[in-house]
């Protein structure tokens, strides 16, 4: 028996049953929060994060989701999961998305994708062996000035480009900054080990965690992984003015 999907549906208007997907999100505490926002019309299943004080709202705004603090646990629980959006520090980006598209899992990830070339290449290769959909947060170049911007140079109108300057206000965090000698105790709200994840061991302290970590190599790459990810993106893939040697996205 054939039944056409707005019979399932109710409504034009109205996702089938079949056609919404449950949604996971590790990280949600930071621009975490703003992905999940974007797949409300989904079903947020599960939610996990380290800092227990910084996702306790996103923790609120979605009561029926599962909550974690072990995104590995997450993972191997929560059977149902279809896909995984990763809004976590810059150091784990690549371990928590190669472990959902190991999973099956389709991924949505926080720029910058990973911190180093060799993470890039193999999370590609990952998620085309395993056919899964994947993205990398630049949805700035989804912009009507960039899809203008990009039009207007697809069409030649100022010639060919040979050069191209990109400005930008980062670093807005501090950087080139000694190693804190300070050992403060770790908040009972944060699982250090867990948020330092793949890093070298280094003591807590609020100079790396929430929002400055990337003024840390250990942890971050700084306004190259901040904002080039954004600035270069339409170049690079829109363009393909340039050959870069990671494409800031993957396709199956």
């Amino acid at each position: 028996m054939v039944v056409p999907r707005h019979v399932i549906s109710a409504s034009e208007k109205r996702q089938a049953p079949s056609d919404i997907l449950n949604i996971a999100a590790v990280g949600i505490g930071g621009m975490g929060q703003n992905y999940i926002k974007g797949c409300e019309s989904q079903n947020i299943v599960a939610l996990a994060d380290v800092d227990d004080k910084l996702a306790a709202p996103v923790f609120e705004r979605y009561p029926k989701a599962a909550r974690y603090r072990d995104y590995r646990k997450m993972l191997e629980k929560e059977k149902n999961i279809d896909a995984v959006i990763v809004g976590t520090p810059d150091h784990t980006h690549a371990i928590v998305a190669m472990a959902a598209v190991k999973m099956g899992k389709h991924v949505y990830v926080a720029k910058p994708m990973t911190r180093t070339i060799h993470e890039a290449r193999a999370l590609a290769k990952a998620a085309r062996e395993a056919g899964v959909a994947t993205q990398m947060s630049v949805q700035s170049c989804a912009s009507d000035p960039a899809r203008k911007t990009a039009e207007w140079l697809q069409a030649g109108a100022v010639g060919q480009v040979r050069e191209v300057h990109v400005w930008s206000d980062r670093p807005v965090w501090p950087q080139g900054l000694k190693r804190p000698e300070e050992t403060p105790p770790v908040p009972d709200f944060l699982d250090w080990d867990l948020w330092l994840g793949p890093a070298p061991f280094r003591p807590w302290n609020p100079a790396y965690h929430p929002f400055d970590f990337r003024g840390w190599y250990d942890f971050g790459i700084g306004a190259l992984g901040d904002m080039a990810c954004h600035s270069f993106h339409v170049f690079f893939r829109e363009l393909k003015l340039f050959k870069p040697a990671v494409s800031p996205i993957i396709k199956p």
